[in-house]
């Protein structure tokens, strides 16, 4: 009965996140109740390995114990802090520092924020004052990735490159462009990945010369593209992409609001490229999504370019819940956890991810089998060759999720058929193994649907 009761509230009252309003009220809630490393328990008691961590975040997997003190204590203590009035309290300050020595290069100055997504208008936000005050207010005009993700807020949602995060909200702006992106499985330029990095750096150089290029303010990327589908660039398109920034001077930000803490394998993503960028997002494992907590890194430069620019004046921009003290006191301890040994669990772990995955790849449903540690994707076809996408009709992302929930198994399902995972770095080689060969039994239980039989080659 409580269950029902829950239910019929979540119809009622409770809107979800990127959701269909009215499928949601058909399909009714499944409610989570309690989880355990990386094992969720729903309300009808069924177990579940959580092959996506929650959304991409809950990295040190749930139920650690350490973590849950550090937010005791901190509560006990001292439950709030603002950052306004030159205040501050213990935990933001050592998680400052603690991020600052871990990071890339010279990003040495930390401003925190709730998520992902106001990181990402924080630094929008904070690149249109460096540029102001460089004397070149004219640097309006920003540059990202098609497919790419850099959230949903208003700003963000025109950075971002999905057409389900625009529709109906009036994004992007003329001011938001776009290159292709490097998608080698769909790139029409073939998988040859000199041939690909040549194409995007010819593509945003003339991108850059057609806005004009003391008009171009900055260029945002993922290092591995997540919600567009887990597209990862062939090795060293960052790196030139990084190289043409810097060139034309355009100030460049690594969106690692998924590839941070152990989920590509390194702390950063970054940091595997050999790349230092001039700003960097990140949330997600941050706090392991124990609460919520993001954080805009910022290479000395532009810091020193915006204090000299604001001089005594105040630097209009803040959060309330900014340096929030039992959110840092929880990052604190999860990045305690990581580097205790999970950092290297993950590394362990996301070898034997990929090598099981593919062993999935002469299933007659998969045409691609992509990732980099314990970020992975398995794209399924109907014709190999010709890469024919799962019908439309078929509703491939609410029957793959369904399909795969119904075999004790929760991952990411794209709208085109794609399987994406991120499971928690704490997973047992026993919790891999099972991902994958849930994966394989929803595959073959998909190959026996009669709309694919029909259309399969």
């Amino acid at each position: 009965m409580l269950t029902n009761s829950l239910v019929e509230l979540d119809r009622r009252h409770l809107v979800h996140p990127v959701s269909s309003f009215r499928g949601h009220e058909a399909r009714g809630v499944r409610i989570l109740k309690s989880a355990k490393g990386a094992t969720v328990t729903d309300a009808e008691g069924r177990q579940l390995i959580d092959g996506f961590a929650g959304l991409w975040c809950v990295n040190a997997g749930y139920g650690q114990e350490s973590v849950i003190e550090a937010a005791a204590e901190q509560m006990r203590r001292l439950p709030y802090a603002t950052g306004y009035f030159d205040l501050g309290s213990e935990a933001p300050i050592r998680l400052a520092a603690e991020l600052a020595e871990r990071s890339p290069g010279d990003l040495n100055h930390i401003y925190f924020t709730l998520g992902g997504s106001d990181a990402v208008d924080s630094t929008i936000r904070f690149v249109r004052y460096y540029w102001h005050a460089k004397g070149q207010p004219q640097r309006d005009q920003f540059i990202s990735v098609e497919q790419g993700y850099h959230g949903s807020t208003t700003m963000g949602a025109g950075l971002t490159a999905l057409p389900g995060f625009h529709d109906g909200f009036g994004v992007p702006y003329a001011w938001q462009h776009k290159i292709s992106s490097h998608y080698l499985y769909r790139n029409p330029l073939g998988d040859d990945p000199k041939t690909v990095i040549d194409a995007s750096v010819a593509e945003l150089r003339a991108k850059v010369a057609a806005i004009g290029e003391d008009r171009v303010a900055a260029f945002y990327v993922e290092p591995i593209q997540g919600s567009g589908g887990v597209l990862v660039p062939p090795k060293g398109w960052i790196k030139a992409m990084r190289d043409v920034c810097k060139e034309l001077g355009i100030l460049f930000i690594a969106d690692e609001v998924i590839t941070g803490f152990g989920r590509t394998g390194p702390i950063f993503a970054s940091a595997e490229e050999g790349i230092v960028p001039d700003f960097m997002t990140c949330a997600k494992g941050l706090t392991s999504g124990y609460v919520p907590m993001g954080a805009v890194f910022m290479a000395d430069h532009v810091y020193d370019t915006i204090a000299d620019g604001a001089g005594a004046k105040a630097v209009g921009h803040g959060f309330t819940y900014s340096a929030h003290p039992v959110s840092a006191a929880v990052a604190l301890e999860v990045l305690r956890l990581y580097e205790g040994g999970l950092f290297d669990n993950g590394i362990k772990a996301g070898a034997r991810l990929m090598a099981g995955l593919e062993s999935l790849r002469d299933h007659p449903l998969v045409g691609d089998v992509r990732g980099r540690g314990l970020l992975a994707a398995v794209e399924l076809v109907t014709d190999k060759d010709k890469k024919t996408p799962l019908p439309a009709e078929v509703q491939p992302a609410t029957r793959l999720l369904d399909r795969a929930w119904d075999q004790g198994l929760i991952v990411r399902s794209f709208a085109q058929g794609v399987f994406g995972y991120a499971p928690p770095l704490c997973c047992t080689d026993s919790e891999i193994d099972a991902i994958v060969e849930r994966t394989r039994t929803v595959l073959d239980l998909t190959l026996e649907d009669p709309e694919i039989r029909a259309v399969l080659r």
